[in-house]
């Protein structure tokens, strides 16, 4: 049951303006429904527009904490939509009108953020004209209430009236928590902004995306359950990413120093529920871009952050989390005989560590095994520790694994 003060999910569908055939019959109230054993031809693939982020007719959603890069991320996203590019590392299946919703930074802002990205990328102006539109609108909001009911808010009628005018494919909400006036942990109203937005989505058959802040303490790769607030919003997207920091222990394994880290950022799938989810994580580089902007006052003018994609040393191709972990259960299990696998150059091919890798992972190189144990013996992740052979009796050194340094997100 609704809150009090909030309407039915009937009202809701309704409130918007208007039914459509998905919802109810336009020539009677009785409910539409498919007979199933009625041959309706081909059935439509799900009309993908770039990769696996934004579809037609489907709510996405990017978790992040504050200042990892989710917008400068999901600019260049929308601008590889709206300029046919492939800038991210995912494929443009259609070029798109897009169009970018901040309801934080104002408009000089944003257009500093896609001067940072033209520049950077070498995009000239005439391959956005028309087809990428940025709104900076203060105040507006999809839903807020209104003399104790729950109401649709102007917010939603504008975008209406802006995807009619401008034949908008995509619309990017930044951030979803000041996109409606309801409270941000009420499953109901988190819900009921939810449907308006995939209302929308299905009757002007476009994407919707909406960026999303993690809860304090939650922010892990691939958790979906890291958003702040209400489950519903988790739960109504049918494509979540999550975005997080390099970790200092990935920093160590990809022999990036510690004060660098903070420029790579992975995006990782934490709920991608129309299409195979990938287990391996997507990561990027942010980089400072400067505008040339400077003036008698400000001579250095600005620099803006953007992304470019980034790709782990290629000894870690092929490995995700999964593979990982298959490597060093064995590792951790040792041999039958009671031996315990050994990093040492010396080791007999029965312990050598690196074989364990190969045996998994077929296409490395010794010289690649190699490196991979030797990295999780800097991170930690591998140790040394004495044990009685029982083989051949007497005190040896074998390798361990540490449980708490295991990977758990989607890539090495």
């Amino acid at each position: 049951m609704p809150p009090d003060g909030m309407m039915a999910p009937e009202s809701i569908l309704g409130a918007a303006g208007g039914m459509t055939e998905v919802f109810t019959s336009t020539k009677s109230c009785a409910p539409i429904c498919w007979d199933a054993g009625d041959d309706e031809g081909q059935i439509p693939p799900r009309e993908w527009l770039l990769g696996h982020i934004f579809c037609r007719r489907f709510l996405s959603s990017l978790l992040a904490d504050g200042g990892v890069g989710k917008t400068a991320l999901r600019l260049v996203q929308l601008v590889s939509l709206a300029s046919g590019r492939n800038l991210t590392g995912e494929r443009v299946f259609q070029p798109c009108r897009v169009l970018f919703v901040s309801l934080e930074d104002d408009l000089v802002e944003l257009q500093r953020r896609i001067l940072a990205i033209t520049k950077h990328h070498k995009i000239s102006r005439k391959e956005l004209k028309g087809r990428l539109f940025l709104w900076a609108p203060k105040g507006l909001r999809l839903a807020e209430m209104k003399d104790g009911t729950v109401t649709v808010g102007k917010l939603e009628r504008d975008l209406r009236a802006m995807v009619d005018e401008h034949k908008i494919d995509v619309i990017s909400l930044d951030p979803f928590v000041k996109s409606h006036g309801l409270q941000e942990n009420d499953n109901n109203a988190v819900d009921y902004v939810c449907t308006l937005l995939t209302k929308l989505a299905i009757e002007k058959n476009c994407a919707i995306d909406a960026l999303h802040h993690t809860r304090k303490g939650s922010s892990m790769a691939g958790n979906a359950d890291s958003g702040r607030g209400a489950s519903a919003m988790k739960d109504a997207a049918r494509l979540v990413y999550t975005l997080t920091q390099m970790t200092s222990e990935e920093a160590k394994q990809f022999s990036i120093p510690e004060d660098e880290r903070r420029h790579y950022i992975r995006m990782d799938s934490g709920k991608v529920n129309i299409a195979p989810a990938s287990t391996a994580a997507k990561w990027f580089k942010l980089v400072s871009v400067p505008l040339n902007n400077g003036t008698d006052l400000y001579p250095e003018g600005d620099e803006v952050q953007t992304v470019e994609p980034w790709s782990p040393p290629k000894i870690w191709d092929g490995l995700d989390t999964v593979m990982i972990n298959r490597i060093l259960d064995q590792i951790e299990e040792g041999l039958p005989n009671g031996s315990r696998y050994s990093s040492a150059s010396s080791a007999g091919d029965d312990r050598a560590a690196w074989r364990v890798v190969k045996h998994y992972s077929p296409e490395k190189t010794e010289q690649q095994g190699r490196e991979i144990i030797k990295t999780w013996l800097r991170n930690g992740t591998l140790y040394p520790e004495s044990y009685d052979d029982p083989e051949q009796r007497k005190s040896r050194t074998g390798l361990r694994v540490d449980k708490d340094k295991r990977p758990t997100g989607s890539a090495p």
